[in-house]
């Protein structure tokens, strides 16, 4: 029997992987199509909210 249940977890960078089947929407409650693995933004710098596109990889890479 395959394990059908989602898979959430966060990764120690910020992102939140979802794996699994979910029903993800706005503050409206329109719904945000998206595939059966994705990543949401932890950071909040994304220019893709509520999606992940590596923007906290700009955020590890500058001096400090």
């Amino acid at each position: 029997m395959k394990d059908e249940r989602t898979h959430i977890f966060r990764k120690s960078k910020g992102q939140i992987v979802i794996n699994g089947h979910i029903k993800l929407t706005d503050e409206e409650g329109k719904e945000i199509p998206h595939g059966d693995r994705f990543t949401l933004c932890g950071c909040g710098r994304s220019q893709k909210l509520p999606f992940c596109d590596g923007a906290h990889n700009e955020i590890e890479s500058l001096p400090k």
